[in-house]
């Protein structure tokens, strides 16, 4: 399926769409007609409260979940004409993923679990591929050492390896730096804004940090499983005064220090 002109510039767009959990008498809906894209070389944050359909967008868009109603185009893909097997070649080769949780194999080394989906896909990388983006996310030194060796930040930049490997047009990440400390999230996300400037990689991320939101080029913000709201070229301190807005901090529990200086992207 082709796109039209528009579409171009999308790496992900999403068009009316729903998401109904439960039967009739005891429906939740986490989406209510959500309709939005993400561009081709763009860093977006998705926030909003507890609750408010988050990590349920990040999975319609991603093919990990299937919308009620509605339509996601990934590239030049409609979700909802693929059947399983397609939808798995499309999630293996075109998308990458990144979760709170590294989901890193402890049997294997650094370099095996980065190229573990070339494997699975029965694909050997291109000559020094590996190494480059080893080099990338400056674990090159590291190869050869297994998760137990890592710090948590490493770890981390692991499985950012992992979903570079395959030159995705999109990666998905949920909470990426949740388990992380402060520095070590600051590295994180400095490398994922950089693969999105440098490498034109889409990168859609899930986080409730306003720090973390404000390396993105823009926020966006759903509540009740609807889009309320986006911000571009946010900063740490906007996000934050929107997200308490939309009812996401109590007004008895203070904000993260670092969000509550003002200043430029990070």
């Amino acid at each position: 399926m082709s796109h039209d002109s528009d579409n171009t510039t999308d790496a992900v767009r999403l068009t009316a769409v729903h998401k109904v959990y439960g039967k009739r008498d005891n429906q939740v809906v986490a989406l209510d007609g959500v309709t939005t894209r993400f561009g081709r070389g763009t860093f977006t944050a998705i926030m909003g409260p507890s609750g408010s359909g988050k990590s349920t967008l990040l999975q319609c868009a991603a093919g990990l979940d299937q919308p009620t109603s509605g339509s996601v185009l990934l590239e030049d893909h409609e979700l909802s004409e693929l059947d399983e097997t397609e939808l798995t070649k499309l999630r293996r080769d075109r998308i990458g993923f990144v979760f709170q949780a590294f989901n890193l194999l402890p049997v294997l080394t650094v370099r095996q679990n980065v190229t573990l989906p070339l494997r699975l896909a029965g694909r050997k990388p291109a000559r020094g591929r590996v190494t480059s983006v080893l080099e990338q996310v400056g674990l090159a030194e590291r190869s050869r050492h297994r998760p137990a060796e890592l710090s948590g930040g490493q770890q981390q930049r692991v499985a950012i390896a992992r979903a570079l490997i395959t030159e995705p047009a999109v990666i998905f990440a949920d909470e990426p730096t949740g388990a992380l400390d402060t520095g070590t999230a600051r590295g994180v996300l400095g490398l994922l804004r950089h693969s999105a400037r440098t490498a034109g990689q889409t990168i859609v991320m899930v986080t409730h940090d306003p720090v973390a939101a404000s390396y993105a080029d823009r926020v966006v913000f759903l509540a009740d499983g609807r889009l309320v709201g986006e911000l571009h070229s946010p900063t740490a301190a906007a996000v934050a005064e929107r997200m308490t807005r939309l009812g996401a901090f109590a007004d008895d529990v203070p904000l993260p220090s670092s969000a509550t200086v003002a200043g430029g992207r990070r």
